[in-house]
């Protein structure tokens, strides 16, 4: 595997090994952790333009770093409107990002069919001018986006070329249409079609589940780095596996995200959020059904904290 920095419009990311935005998972003590993993790049959930622009509290919430966290700080918003992401790019509350991601990619219902995510994948002018609009806040653009809404219009190249072209900085493709949502085949040859198109860095996104697959997205692809999503929510420390890490300890690691976060983010999201991660983490491990079983039951830090306790990590 090819570890090395990426020039992203004159911010170098240590690695070429990064971290996907999820919607409900990369919160900021997420992001911190895998960065302390491995991450070389780590986006925070995707942000609505315009509820920045209305001043929605839960999307501020979204924007917050932990004082520690040493990377560079990405923000990915999603919006079809230009004026609002011009609005929310040059927001106080995006001064702290250095580089902002524009979400051209989600498949989610609500989100297609109000224009935005990849619907933007049907309209190649309108995403232009997204992109030119962010441009505007002279920070650092960059664009995730999929093959194409149908597997019958396959837009890749097109649509990196005019990415590029508005002034983005960096994209990444996932290799899936819009209609296979999460699941099918991913297309190697269409993120290499983007590969080829533009001189900007292309990442890989799509089917990272293990260093292997890193290496083959990398290897079928000639991407300039990889994207890891699911395979870095179910197992942070994936990024240590492929980047060579290995001065860490998993229960130290898991114990500090259970304790930020309750500092954070309160004890009801907590509670729900820190049972559901350590469920993913712990599989394969002995005893991992049924702890799953009884930590779904769990109501309090405490009663988290024994039943992690009780697993050989």
């Amino acid at each position: 595997m090819s570890i090395h920095k990426i020039d992203i419009g004159g911010l170098v990311t240590p690695n070429n090994i990064f971290l996907a935005p999820l919607a409900g998972y990369t919160n900021a003590v997420f992001r911190d952790m895998c960065r302390r993993l491995g991450a070389g790049l780590t986006f925070t959930e995707m942000v609505s333009a315009k509820g920045l622009c209305y001043g929605s509290a839960g999307t501020r919430e979204l924007l917050l770093n932990l004082p520690e966290y040493d990377g560079i700080k990405a923000c990915q918003l999603f919006g079809s409107e230009e004026e609002y992401l011009r609005r929310a790019a040059q927001s106080e509350e995006l001064a702290p990002f250095e580089l902002i991601d524009i979400n051209m990619g989600c498949p989610v219902p609500k989100i297609f069919k109000n224009g935005e995510g990849s619907a933007l994948l049907a309209d190649i002018p309108l995403a232009a001018r997204l992109v030119r609009a962010v441009k505007e806040s002279g920070k650092r653009v960059s664009v995730k986006f999929r093959t194409g809404i149908t597997g019958d219009k396959l837009v890749t190249a097109d649509f990196a070329r005019a990415m590029e072209d508005a002034g983005a900085d960096m994209i990444t493709v996932h290799g899936r249409t819009r209609d296979k949502i999460y699941s099918g085949e991913v297309n190697y040859s269409e993120i290499a079609r983007a590969k080829n198109a533009v001189k900007i860095p292309v990442i890989a996104n799509g089917g990272v589940f293990t260093p292997a697959d890193a290496q083959k997205l990398m290897d079928e692809t000639g991407a300039d780095g990889v994207m890891l999503a699911r395979g870095a929510m179910y197992n942070p420390f994936l990024f240590a596996e492929i980047t060579g890490r290995t001065d860490f300890d998993r229960r130290e690691c898991i114990e500090r995200q259970l304790d930020l976060t309750y500092r954070y983010y309160g004890d009801r999201f907590a509670t729900v959020y820190m049972r559901k991660m350590i469920g993913f983490y712990v599989k394969g491990c002995a005893g991992a059904a049924q702890l799953r079983v009884r930590l779904l039951s769990s109501d309090t830090r405490g009663e988290i904290e024994s039943l992690l306790s009780l697993i050989q990590l």
